[in-house]
């Protein structure tokens, strides 16, 4: 195989392939030897028809498409590990100038890594967001501990209400005849949760132990089963049980049951203290946003469409394997969602390309800073992970493969990058 690059030009690269005749036999002699027992003639053994009686049959050309993929696939990996300098985003554009018995010629068009033109990065100035936590904050975070430690006990002298916890038996029809998925048997429902479609928790309300009632409801026009979207129903109810929410006053005895203070006032100047210094940590977050953001905008590149549909691609595969592991399917999902598979990728498309900007400008930063991991610090991450695994550094090494060690390199040079956007620009 023979190949010449040719110049780079808005981003692509063509190269000219060739192969001689004997490459060329060779290689129609692995697809006859691949694809022989696909076919079958009077006479012979399945896989045992000799390739010039098929050839003969089917046409001299009955291998040349498996050959010419094979080749070509060949050639263009075997041309990027010798040509380290072209970094191509996805399989190239394959045009065929001539096939014929003594070799084949073919064109690949290219399309590559972008290139980044840095803009300025030093002397930007940016703001952090000042920090303060007020009593309803704290208020707010003391009430969801009092929600945690909430009980329920048992109301049998009274009807059940909007916060009371039911147990229920329920089968839903549609005309009078029972469909899937509409029956269930001491079903516990929080009444004004809104887990159940409109106007089914409002009716549960108000009935009495053992009362039995038709709630009657209409299905959502965006519901996820499309026999049901929009129809209405009807769910034969029986109230099983009333448990009441009952919680804790916030007072000293509150402070004393759920935290390690004696009195209130305690805390709720820890609560504070821990909002403040979440608070801090994401306006940290905003602030390294905020600086990035500041580099990717002033940098010139531009994101080929195929690298962002790429990327795209495999987030939708990856979708695809957590549905069905939780039982659900793709279109089933779009469904529910109200989309279609065009639209949730075009949806994803400025986020994804922000994404891709990011990474390649941060990595042509990283490129001319000089910025890398040191073993040394290598190392102590390392040691540090295996501290929080309660296990030996030698231990966790053995276990780690080198994807592992890749991911622990990237943080580091990260926290670098961000080190540096910190120290060369102004914070206010």
């Amino acid at each position: 195989m023979t190949y010449k690059v040719n110049e780079k030009k808005d981003g692509k690269i063509t190269v000219d392939f060739s192969i001689n005749a004997d490459e060329w036999e060779a290689e129609v002699q692995k697809a006859y030897e691949k694809n022989k027992g696909k076919y079958k003639l009077d006479g012979f053994r399945q896989g045992k028809i000799p390739r010039k009686v098929l050839e003969k049959t089917y046409g001299e050309f009955l291998f040349y498409e498996d050959a010419l993929n094979s080749v070509c696939d060949n050639s263009f990996f075997e041309m990027l590990e010798k040509e380290t300098d072209i970094h191509a985003v996805d399989y190239p554009d394959i045009s065929v100038k001539n096939v014929s018995k003594d070799g084949v010629e073919w064109v690949a068009t290219i399309t590559l890594v972008p290139d980044v033109t840095l803009g300025k990065y030093e002397g930007i100035e940016v703001a952090k967001s000042k920090v303060s936590v007020t009593e309803k904050e704290v208020d707010a975070k003391l009430a969801e501990l009092q929600e945690k430690v909430a009980r329920y006990v048992d109301v049998t002298d009274r009807p059940a209400k909007m916060g009371d916890l039911v147990n229920i038996d329920f089968v839903g029809s549609m005309n009078g005849v029972a469909f899937e998925g509409g029956t269930a048997k001491d079903y516990e429902l929080e009444l004004g949760s809104h887990t159940f479609i409109a106007g089914f928790e409002d009716q549960v309300a108000g009935m009495s132990i053992d009362e039995n009632k038709d709630v009657n409801v209409t299905f959502p026009e965006q519901y996820g089963a499309k026999e049901l979207a929009g129809k209405p129903a009807v769910f034969a109810v029986k109230l099983l049980a009333i448990r009441e929410k009952q919680v804790p006053a916030i007072d000293d005895k509150f402070a004393e049951d759920v935290s390690e203070f004696n009195t209130l006032a305690e805390l709720k100047k820890d609560t504070k203290e821990k909002i403040k210094a979440e608070k801090e940590k994401t306006a940290e977050r905003e602030l390294e946003e905020k600086l990035v953001d500041a580099v990717v905008a002033n940098a010139e590149l531009s994101v080929p469409e195929c690298m962002v549909n790429n990327q795209i691609n495999r987030a939708v595969e990856d979708m695809k394997r957590s549905l069905a592991a939780q039982g659900m399917s793709y279109e089933m999902y779009l469904a529910y969602v109200g989309m279609t598979d065009k639209e949730l990728r075009d949806s994803r498309k400025a986020d994804v390309e922000k994404q891709i900007r990011t990474t390649l400008v941060l990595n042509e930063l990283v490129k001319k800073e000089g910025i890398k991991a040191e073993d040394a610090e290598i190392e102590a991450k390392i040691e540090e992970l295996a501290a929080n695994m309660k296990k030996k550094p030698a231990e966790l090494k053995k276990t780690m493969n080198p994807s592992q060690r890749e991911v622990i390199e990237n943080n580091i040079v990260s926290e670098k990058v961000i080190k540096l956007l910190k120290e060369k620009n102004t914070i206010k």
